[in-house]
């Protein structure tokens, strides 16, 4: 049997509501998640170590040593795995929402609940991830010696706004899955593609410098940009452009707000769709 969502009780945006009358379903999901994730594995949560160092290796030896990428007198190492202790988390979000809903389709199919819980808490999952590269980030900033820069405040309301984008991309590429099977298929080559369009590597003065004005308005497109860059500024007081950071913004508040939306139309037709 097939559940709809009652016509009267729907509207444009979620219900924060209902979502909060259904926390135990959103932590059941979350839990069996991280069970599945890292039970019966040699390393663990060691593989949310090792992750983010394999890839700090590998810019490490592309962009530190063969480009000599300018960190703006930080230490490479250190500079990379700040945009990796980000980028750790939006990769996780993009891959797990974005087919959340189809690997649940039996579930959806024979029960009513917010459907937003399933990609929320994959999302949840990925916290996971974004703490240990935190912790890792932590002990390099031991290891170098490096004082953290003037307005280190700021930097979790950067991480509050990179966690929103990451969040809101998975939401938009779980309801696109829905109706195109073969975005699913796409994503891991959005992941790669987007690891060099953001600034993770290298600072967004890079492409400023190589770029005409309309160009790097366009960069700035790319939510996770802005929010990168103020995320340096506020650990090692890098330069930035904070005129072009609200771009990222404004994009990311964009894109919150469609994919909510567009979640929440297809949500009342999902179980047929799915």
């Amino acid at each position: 049997m097939k559940i709809e969502v009652d016509a009267a009780r729907w509207s444009p945006l979620p219900d924060l509501r209902e979502l909060a009358a259904h926390k135990d379903l959103f932590l059941t999901l979350a839990y069996r998640d991280i069970r599945v994730r890292y039970a019966q594995t040699a390393l663990g949560l060691g593989w949310a170590v090792v992750q983010p160092l394999a890839t700090l290796v590998v810019l490490v030896l592309v962009f530190g040593k063969a480009v000599k990428v300018d960190s703006a007198g930080i230490p490479y190492p250190l500079f990379a795995m700040c945009g990796i202790t980000a980028w750790t988390y939006f990769a996780h979000v993009m891959k797990e929402s974005g087919s959340s809903i189809i690997n649940s389709q039996e579930m959806v199919r024979k029960i009513y609940f917010p459907r937003l819980v399933i990609p929320l808490s994959k999302a949840a999952v990925g916290i996971i991830d974004l703490a240990v590269a935190t912790l890792v980030l932590a002990v390099m900033f031991v290891a170098y010696r490096m004082p953290l820069g003037p307005h280190a405040l700021v930097a979790p309301l950067a991480v509050i706004v990179m966690m929103v984008a990451s969040v809101s991309m998975g939401i938009w590429i779980s309801a696109l899955t829905i109706r195109f099977r073969d975005i699913q298929h796409v994503v891991p080559f959005m992941i790669q593609f987007g690891l060099f369009i953001t600034p993770v590597a290298y600072p967004a003065s890079a492409v400023s410098g190589s770029l005409p004005d309309w160009g790097v308005d366009l960069y700035y497109l790319n939510p996770l940009a802005g929010p990168m860059e103020t995320l340096r500024w506020s650990l090692f007081d890098t330069p930035i452009d904070h005129g072009r950071t609200w771009v990222s913004y404004v994009s990311t508040a964009v894109i919150a707000v469609t994919s909510l939306l567009s979640f929440r139309a297809l949500e009342r037709h999902l179980a047929d769709l799915v």
